[in-house]
């Protein structure tokens, strides 16, 4: 992604508006892509509760961790 990034940051001097139109794209993908992963580290984690298991306090700490991580970055925009 970031190799992608400077390819499109690259060319804003010759062609600046399909250079950020590639840049919406890209950044679209990784939002689609870091919720589908948080969605499925959910999914995990209700998976294990809904069959009765306990998630190790290991596997919550590292999921807050993540999300605290995450929410930084959202509000540092």
């Amino acid at each position: 992604m970031r190799s992608r990034w400077d390819d499109i940051q690259a060319v804003f001097v010759d062609d600046p508006a399909d250079c950020v139109q590639k840049a919406d794209t890209l950044v679209a993908e990784v939002v689609e892509q870091v919720t589908a992963e948080f969605s499925e580290a959910r999914s995990r984690l209700e998976a294990q509760w809904a069959k009765g298991e306990q998630a190790s306090t290991e596997d919550l700490r590292l999921a807050l961790q993540r999300y605290r991580e995450f929410f930084q970055r959202l509000l540092a925009a």
